[in-house]
């Protein structure tokens, strides 16, 4: 039975994505990742980035770890392999030579620097790091898949029966954060610590599958108190530890935080609807390509003189309303296109 929860959570995890990498250009940061800077910067904003960039990657890993174990269902892992590479092998090629070299040029752009290009994935490091965990973990995938009764399954089953069981998994993730010791928590793209997280959470994503309404009957039942656990936690991290460094709480944070969402997707998002299959299909070609439309908007709307809030509004608008032309109209309807930018054909 297909989870439409679970297709809404990643429109609005993408979604939240695009608006992140908007509001990149009001950070103090932004110069250092080649962004366009804008000399206001909207610092307060950074208490609600700081909530969001705990969960938006490590969830959308989950979601595409769950969606692995959904596609194992009705296909052999031949099909599985020659459907993965169609879906992000060949999107991450076009990005690289194609995107990604535009993203660049409208950056230098700005900064009046020297054009040149090294082959860089830029906001695609996602789909690369996706590719990988399914080529490392597809033998272990196709072992859990064919022995449903095994002892890991079995173990897991019992103890997401308790109250907070569910929690054993963020035992994971509390471990990842203590081997690797990032210097900040969010920091995903070209990290080890990104990467491994990546790969907790993608295989988390496929075992909560794999445990099915073991999984769905715990969030469900500790969606409340999961909220307050990672609401609290986040006040931790803000005020005691001033969102610097790693903390065993915050990957427990993250995870609250996830496990929530996850509960109250399945109370309130589990439904069919026709806006639902236009976004689910259209969010993955406009995540490929709104870089260089945000980049492109930038360049002109930031040297406005009008007020920092407003800038960042008129660039966001900007890169979603294009994005979506370029999808109704041109992606979606080209056949030769559609696989470019991960769609069948």
């Amino acid at each position: 039975m297909r989870r439409y929860d679970l297709d809404w959570l990643r429109v609005l995890v993408l979604g939240l994505l695009i608006i992140y990498h908007s509001t990149i250009s009001f950070m103090p940061f932004g110069i250092k990742l080649f962004f366009p800077q804008n000399k206001q910067t909207l610092d307060i904003l950074w208490f609600v980035m700081g909530l969001i960039n705990i969960w938006r990657i490590p969830l959308l890993f989950i979601i595409s770890g769950m969606a692995v174990c959904f596609s194992m269902k009705r296909r052999n892992w031949k099909e599985m392999f020659k459907d993965r590479a169609l879906r992000i092998v060949v999107p991450y090629m076009f990005g690289l030579f194609v995107i990604c070299p535009i993203s660049l040029l409208l950056q230098s752009i700005f900064y009046d620097a020297e054009i040149s290009y090294i082959p860089n994935p830029g906001h695609l490091w996602f789909l690369n790091n996706i590719w990988m965990y399914f080529c490392c973990l597809i033998v272990l995938f196709v072992y859990l898949h064919k022995t449903p009764n095994n002892l890991l399954l079995i173990f897991l089953k019992k103890v997401f029966s308790y109250p907070l069981g569910i929690y054993i998994m963020a035992i994971l993730f509390v471990i990842e954060g203590i081997f690797i010791t990032p210097d900040s928590y969010a920091s995903y793209a070209y990290t080890i610590h990104g990467w491994v997280l990546g790969l907790v959470c993608f295989l988390t994503g496929y075992i909560f599958i794999l445990l099915n309404e073991n999984f769905w009957d715990a969030v469900l039942r500790v969606k409340h108190i999961s909220l307050m656990i990672a609401f609290l936690l986040y006040l931790v991290r803000a005020f005691l530890f001033e969102f610097v460094g790693f903390h065993p709480l915050t990957a427990i944070e993250s995870f609250s935080w996830m496990i929530s969402i996850f509960g109250y997707g399945a109370k309130f998002l589990n439904k069919k609807s026709t806006g639902l299959s236009y976004l689910s299909t259209a969010v993955y070609p406009i995540y490929i390509l709104h870089m260089p439309l945000q980049f492109f908007f930038s360049l002109f709307i930031i040297p406005w003189h009008i007020p920092a809030m407003l800038k960042l509004i008129l660039i966001i608008m900007s890169t979603l309303i294009s994005s979506f032309m370029i999808y109704d109209l041109i992606i979606k309807r080209l056949k030769w296109i559609r696989p470019l930018f991960g769609l069948k054909i």
